[in-house]
């Protein structure tokens, strides 16, 4: 497992990292480390950075939030098509303020991309111009996902090959930033990536494993108490808006079926079944990408995790 040390190691590490699939505990075991080991809990979910989305997100409520400090929640507008690399900027400012400040940063979510960065690097991708970006969407605004998949194909074949046809956020990124910069996404990602923030060796990484079975019954009744919690005034909120249905923030799990709802497309229980159904398979796909990608996050349950984090933390 190379040079990681776990939860097991006899060192305090430097920080935190607590991933797993959605509707696992992360959040929980996060704050309750935060407030037994002075630590400030920063996010590293994709979803929970948009401050639209508090409810069908599942983000801390304001009374979890007032048990210890938070950051990079609800700090970025839905309109925003927010990427992996303005997430680690904030990060990197986010533990420099945790540090100065003598507490423990607890780093906490399910998006697999935030924590390959933080702990990896990332590849020196140009930011791409606004003007690119519009013209890219519109010119894709009534193309069917897997045409575009088609077009990304024939120009880059290498990340075509690693994305899902169903998948047109990450296809329209590749898109724009063959536009932008002329290369293929592939061939920068191969570039030299800029430093970790986060050395490896410094940080104790778990990911929650959860039996599957019970995980999907957590996931429905999850999403049925986010409804009557008020999902689905939050969703009609941000259907007013009239966003690109591209952008990230309107592809959360729950928002397409919700806006299907409200648009007349779908009955109310089909549009819960839907957001139960596409956060499983999330859930799923997220098991998988850790495994592969980050093979030295130590497999633990919720409370195995919780025992071993706070043994490590006394040391």
């Amino acid at each position: 497992m190379g040079q990681v040390s776990g939860p097991c190691s006899g060192t305090r590490p430097a920080a935190v990292l607590i991933a797993g699939p959605t509707a696992s505990g992360k959040s929980a075991l996060a704050l309750d480390l935060a407030r037994r080991f002075g630590g400030t809990v920063i996010n590293a979910d994709s979803m929970q950075v948009y401050r639209d989305l508090a409810i069908i997100t599942a983000r801390p409520t304001p009374a979890e939030e007032a048990l210890a400090p938070h950051r990079l929640y609800g700090c970025v507008d839905a309109a925003e098509n927010f990427s992996v690399g303005r997430w680690l900027e904030r990060a990197g400012a986010a533990l420099a303020e945790v540090r100065e400040a003598g507490r423990l940063p607890v780093l906490v979510g399910g998006t697999g991309l935030y924590f390959r960065a933080l702990t990896s690097g990332m590849a020196p991708i140009p930011p791409v111009p606004d003007a690119v970006r519009e013209a890219v969407r519109r010119e894709a605004a009534d193309l069917a996902p897997q045409v575009l998949h088609a077009r990304l194909a024939a120009r880059d074949p290498e990340t075509a090959g690693r994305l899902r046809p169903s998948d047109p956020q990450r296809i329209l990124r590749a898109l724009e930033v063959l536009e932008a910069t002329g290369l293929p996404l592939a061939e920068w990602q191969r570039a030299a990536p800029s430093p970790a923030l986060l050395a490896p060796g410094a940080i104790a990484g778990v990911f929650l494993s959860v039996d599957r079975a019970a995980l999907r019954l957590t996931i429905d009744r999850r999403f049925e108490a986010m409804m009557t919690a008020g999902a689905l005034e939050e969703v009609a909120r941000l259907a007013s808006r009239r966003l690109d249905p591209a952008l990230p923030a309107m592809r959360a799990h729950g928002v397409p079926g919700l806006i299907a709802h409200l648009e007349g497309h779908a009955s109310l229980d089909e549009a819960i079944a839907r957001g139960q159904r596409d956060t499983r398979a999330y859930a799923k796909r997220q098991e998988t990408w850790f495994r592969n990608q980050m093979p030295d996050f130590q497999w633990l349950s919720p409370a195995e995790a919780g025992t071993r984090l706070a043994a490590r933390l006394q040391t």
